[in-house]
């Protein structure tokens, strides 16, 4: 695994290696902190100097930098994998029904994995002949493994270095947590990027532990409702966006959390000026009712 830092390679403080980092080094020393220099942007774009798109974008280049892979990961049992002893026969019906371009191969568990299958890469099999002697093996690329505390500006440029577009992500134990692509960094930055195959009502919510899953602002209430066993209020709220924010009572920024009926703890990952967009919920144990607050017991 390739180290963040060595001591042969300038830090981000000292060069600057992208123009996105570029701008927001030049930017930040313009404005003194980030929160006046987002502070700064917001009133350009209410004065029409730079439009809403282009304020979203810079501010995910900002966000992105204190997001970590865990934070947008796909888990490990939403995975979509191939066995590494399944024949191209076998696999097909996985790569057709699940449309990916890139998949994680698997030993004798998911805490195993041996490679990344290209679905193109099979085409010439079914081409040429159907080689009988054939197996999944021989398609094989390696894969590239990341930790979970990896952070979004560092693996992002590790993927354009490397001309990767997926790395599996192992937790500090070395097990594997999840699996995370090129797309899902650079949605931080610009947004949704939807294709004809993704399918929204799927990925509302991503579970990472127990206790602990990243949930799309936009999550239908009643979704919500239904996984947790919350009773929050469809009629007044369609999304957790609207929910949230009306708890906060202003539109959040990142990294602001609020807890809801003692058992919901959220905190915003990624929002502009306009809107939340990407959640984390950790949910907490109920805070014990004060004893003075009990109810006396009748006694007959």
């Amino acid at each position: 695994m390739n180290d963040d830092h060595s001591d042969s390679t300038p830090s981000s403080e000292q060069r600057p290696r992208t123009w996105l980092e570029r701008l927001a080094h030049a930017l930040l020393g313009a404005a003194g902190d980030r929160d006046q220099l987002i502070e700064q942007l917001r009133e350009a774009a209410q004065r029409d100097l730079i439009d809403a798109d282009a304020l979203s974008m810079i501010e995910g280049v900002l966000q992105v930098a204190d997001m970590q892979v865990r934070d947008i990961m796909i888990p490990r049992a939403q995975m979509v994998v191939v066995e590494r002893n399944a024949t191209p026969t076998d696999c097909l019906p996985t790569l057709i029904e699940s449309a990916h371009s890139r998949f994680p191969v698997v030993g004798e568990s998911r805490d195993e994995v041996v490679g990344i299958l290209l679905a193109k890469d099979l085409l010439n099999w079914f081409a040429e002949g159907r080689d009988p002697g054939f197996t999944i093996r021989d398609l094989l690329r390696p894969a590239v493994f990341v930790p979970e505390s990896k952070r979004l500006n560092v693996l992002l440029r590790e993927f354009r270095a490397n001309r990767n577009h997926m790395a599996i992500v192992v937790d500090e134990y070395g097990g594997v947590a999840g699996l995370v692509t090129i797309e899902d960094v650079l949605e931080q930055i610009v947004g949704e990027i939807e294709d004809e195959h993704d399918v929204d009502e799927e990925s509302f919510i991503l579970q990472h532990s127990a206790r602990h899953f990243t949930i799309k602002a936009l999550t239908p209430v009643d979704d919500f409702n239904a996984r947790f066993g919350a009773t929050f209020s469809e009629d007044e709220f369609d999304t957790v966006a609207g929910l949230v924010v009306n708890a906060f009572g202003h539109l959040p920024r990142r990294g602001e959390t609020i807890t809801l009926a003692n058992r919901f703890r959220f905190k915003v990952l990624r929002a502009d000026n306009r809107r939340l967009h990407l959640l984390h919920l950790s949910l907490v144990d109920p805070e014990p009712t004060p004893q003075s607050e009990l109810p006396l017991e009748s006694h007959g």
